[in-house]
């Protein structure tokens, strides 16, 4: 089997989630934090016709972008991957699955209380901003009738640099949702963001790079703190 670039750019992505991953048999990819925060899965157009795991996946990826067409061969203990009409061949075995942090549960979101789109370059745009005012906070912030903005900040910093983005209109209450930068990891693209006062967010990638890509959603849960101001309380990120 050959792995196409966007299921490359996908295992890329989930490197910066978690360097292990065990690939279940099918089509469908899926990753946790070894802190357990952060979930993401993604349907592809290859299908895997065996379980295996991998370590070190950014490894696996350097050996599979090293080859020219590589072509993956799925034995009992092992895979082989080769450059397409070559003798040549890399031997890679699988890891035991007991020594990789893998979801062992589908993770479900509640019932959301505030949606938005957010484009990738706003996306960008924040992440930047965020690194550059070294700032280790992503606000949603809500004021009720007004706008809903995305702002980079400290929040244990009142006179903290920040940087904010308008991303809705008319919020339907006053809140204010946490995240850590550290953990947008997501690939590049726009979403449709929910999140619920559960400390749990969901950001579904919907760009559409090429024909092959609208089958692919990403899919990310994120474990968030929660500060709602109409209830006055504060909510801490649960383990996934």
């Amino acid at each position: 089997m050959k792995l196409n670039q966007n299921t490359q750019d996908i295992l890329k992505n989930f490197s910066l989630i978690n360097t292990n991953i065990l690939i279940k048999e099918g089509t469908e990819l899926s990753t946790i934090s070894t802190m357990r925060n952060i979930f993401a899965k993604a349907t592809i157009t290859e299908s895997f016709e065996k379980e295996f795991g991998v370590y070190d996946l950014n490894q696996f990826l350097s050996v599979v972008s090293s080859l020219n067409k590589p072509e993956l061969n799925l034995q009992d203990k092992f895979m082989t991957i080769a450059s397409e009409g070559s003798k040549s061949k890399v031997k890679y075995f699988y890891s035991d699955p007991s020594v990789i942090v893998a979801p062992t549960k589908e993770v479900n979101m509640p019932e959301a209380d505030v949606t938005f789109s957010l484009s990738e370059s706003n996306l960008k745009e924040l992440l930047k901003m965020a690194a550059i005012l070294a700032t280790p906070d992503l606000a949603l912030v809500g004021e009720k009738g007004g706008d809903v903005v995305l702002k980079v900040c400290d929040k244990k910093n009142d006179t903290s640099n920040n940087f904010d983005i308008v991303v809705g209109e008319n919020a339907t209450a006053d809140y204010t949702f946490y995240f850590k930068v550290e953990n947008m990891k997501m690939i590049s693209g726009d979403y449709d963001v929910s999140v619920s006062s559960k400390s749990i967010s969901h950001f579904k990638n919907t760009r559409q790079k090429n024909t092959e890509f609208r089958k692919h959603a990403i899919e990310s849960l994120l474990s968030v703190f929660a500060k709602i101001k109409i209830r006055l309380s504060c909510i801490h990120s649960p383990p996934i």
